[in-house]
């Protein structure tokens, strides 16, 4: 492994320079470039979000862009117009204008006298996002990209919809981009702040609205899905990914569709690799600098005959809603990611087996309306207790199919593929399944799962009802993974008809009849130690700041004894903190609510609460942002408030209502 090792380079930082749009809107980036970059010029990495560059994204910022800037590049982390420091509005996410934006910045880059003409882009979630559905418009001098945390598949694997069900996720999130992008300039960076500020509220849109609206597969979805059209992506693409984070699939789908596209997939939940949880953590801005001095500078630094594939294979453990560590090893594929693994076939048994032999079986699985409270969160980013917990009361809650104990250790490396033959005494209805790790105690580990809409069955854009009672082939790849089950455990294919609060409910409680199953499992021949290493993680220095209130996460279960509504309550303190080097305080705390009665899937709600502080010398900014979601037979009713208070005067308040016909969902 080559490595460049140039002697550090005095920076220059900006806190706010202009990139001025063609349509005349002003941009704010942060940027980072060696002092003496107009004579010696260098390459622009750029990362290109809605969340906040000057009090959102400030801890992940300072660790990462002053590094690759001593090391010879110039970094722009650039607030989307409507949001943070720039002005403008934002519409939805992935836009038409948010791309054509981030080429326009690209553009403006390459023509700086401190860079070289060469730009690379990369970004974790929105970031890994948008950095591909950029390099799919081909600019010029984009030649390289890192896409971290990221999708193919707009509709397949983001926070809208799964398998063709509604993610509740499109709630939560949804009301977290309402509260982000609600929150004003800083004061100090804008005269007009409060003009810009009143504007962004009265046009900030309610995004779930807007995502309700597309329950199918349809171009709103295509756009922005590159999985379209893998051809339109020429740049060379470095793609990472965390077992613990909801967007694992993208990696090795990126890694067998592209040419000389490279995949790293670790067990971290929806963090950069160099400070994220569990460990262990690698070098990865060492891997990143790597990737850039080969594309962008011309530096053979052997990334060409790196492994197209790299994973970390987790040893299988206990259940925990919360990790810091997971034991395991680095594995590599030479060539491909893991569609050439071999599969290892076992069927579903009518008394509950799961073995080598076909059988005929006869089996009803229909699930309470709150089977699923096990699932953790969609998308572990907060770093509290969000992980999946003990599965055993949602198994007793689903129909299961367990192993004999294992002959010996089987490192699963894939996504397991289930296919079933079955029917449904409902039109509509839904299948959660869940591969889990049986301890010989009983405790039960979620290796990974999969749910599927039944009227996506044959087509996400085009979705049919479920004929009664008669029989269907489905079919249904589970979330990729690379885990170790030990010699003498069990695995355990569970099967339920709900996931609250993962996924919202079916209309109905259905219940669906079993005649025939099967699980393919891919496997890796098992290895001793690492088959490939990393560096240790390096990062520049640290955020300056000072601690004013302490944060705290919350996840607890409720039971209400009278009317049998059982709910999970969300809370995620941010606490309150004071940038030292400029001053500017900000706090947040956010609350959900998610209750369901077990008899009756139409009692399903979903309740989400942010509060956004933001203060300024003698100026305190405080935004409020409330909404909920309910359905009926047909219709999902959604309503939604704002509130915003300038010291502790209300400013502006709006209330919106929705109703949106359930459309196969």
């Amino acid at each position: 492994m080559v490595h460049n090792n140039n002697a550090l380079r005095a920076l220059t930082e900006e806190a706010d320079h202009p990139v001025i749009m063609s349509d005349g809107t002003r941009l704010s980036a942060r940027l980072w470039r060696p002092t003496d970059a107009a004579d010696d010029p260098v390459p622009l990495i750029l990362e290109f979000l809605p969340y906040r560059k000057r009090d959102g994204t400030c801890a992940r910022d300072a660790l990462t862009h002053p590094y690759f800037a001593e090391r010879g590049y110039a970094c722009a982390r650039v607030d989307m117009r409507g949001n943070g420091d720039s002005h403008g509005l934002m519409e939805d996410e992935y836009t038409a204008q948010e791309l054509a934006d981030a080429v326009e910045v690209i553009q403006w880059a390459a023509q700086q006298p401190w860079c070289n003409g060469n730009v690379g882009m990369m970004g974790i979630s929105w970031g890994g996002f948008n950095s591909l559905q950029v390099a799919a418009l081909a600019p010029d001098a984009l030649k390289a990209i890192i896409t971290l945390c990221s999708t193919v598949d707009r509709f397949a694997d983001d926070i809208h919809y799964k398998g063709g069900c509604l993610l509740n996720e499109n709630l939560g999130w949804g009301a977290t981009m309402w509260s982000y992008s609600s929150v004003a300039p800083d004061p100090a960076l804008r005269e007009d702040w409060r003009e810009m500020w009143l504007e962004r509220l009265e046009n900030e849109p309610f995004l779930p609205s807007v995502w309700l609206r597309h329950q199918r597969r349809d171009a709103y979805w295509e756009h922005g899905s590159v999985c379209e059209d893998y051809s339109k992506l020429k740049v060379k693409v470095l793609a990472v990914g965390g077992w613990g984070d909801a967007y694992k699939n993208a990696v090795p789908q990126l890694v067998e569709a592209l040419d000389g596209a490279k995949g790293i997939v670790g067990p971290w939940v929806h963090k950069y690799p160099h400070f994220a949880a569990p460990e262990p953590r690698i070098g990865f801005l060492q891997e990143a600098l790597r990737w850039w001095d080969h594309w962008l500078k011309g530096i053979d630094t052997g990334v060409e005959a790196d492994p197209d594939y790299r994973a970390y294979l987790m040893d299988g453990v206990r259940p925990k809603a919360w990790y810091t560590e997971r034991p395991g090893r680095w594995i590599a594929e030479k060539n491909g990611a893991t569609t050439h693994l071999p599969v290892q076939t076992l069927h579903l048994g009518t008394e509950g087996t799961l073995g080598d032999a076909p059988q005929a079986m006869d089996a009803d699985v229909t699930s309470p309306a709150h089977c699923g409270a096990a699932a953790g969160e969609y998308c572990a980013i907060w770093l509290g207790p969000e992980m999946p917990g003990d599965q055993r009361g949602d198994d007793a809650l689903s129909r299961t199919f367990t192993s004999a104990p294992l002959d010996a250790d089987m490192d699963l490396v894939g996504a397991p593929r289930l296919r079933l033959k079955l029917s449904s005494d409902k039109p509509q209805a839904q299948i959660a399944v869940r591969l889990n790790h049986i301890h010989p105690d009983g405790a039960a580990t979620r290796i990974t799962y999969g749910v599927l809409n039944l009227s996506h069955r044959t087509s996400a854009a085009e979705p049919t009802s479920m004929p009664q009672n008669a029989s269907e082939d489905i079919t249904l790849d589970l979330d990729q993974i690379a885990y170790r089950i030990p010699a003498g455990h069990r695995i355990r294919v569970s099967i339920s008809t709900a996931y609250w609060p993962l996924i919202w409910p079916a209309p109905e409680a259905a219940q669906l009849n079993i005649t025939q199953g099967s699980i393919a499992l891919p496997q890796r021949p098992t290895q001793g130690g690492d088959e490939v290493s990393f560096l240790a993680p390096e990062a520049a220095e640290p955020w300056n700041i000072e601690g004013i209130r302490p944060g705290n996460h919350i996840r607890r279960h409720e039971i209400d004894m009278v009317t049998g509504i059982q709910s999970l309550v969300i809370e995620d303190d941010f606490g309150e903190l004071r940038d030292v080097d400029h001053g500017l305080i900000k706090g947040g705390i956010a609350r959900e609510r998610w209750d369901i009665h077990p008899d009756d899937p139409l009692s399903a709600r979903g309740e989400c609460d942010w509060e956004s502080k933001l203060v300024r010398d003698d100026i305190v900014l405080r935004t409020r942002t409330q909404c909920t979601m309910k359905s009926d037979a047909t219709n999902f009713h959604l309503t939604a408030k704002i509130e915003a208070w300038e010291n502790d005067t209300l400013v502006y308040t709006r209330e919106e209502s929705d109703t949106i016909p359930r459309d196969h969902m």
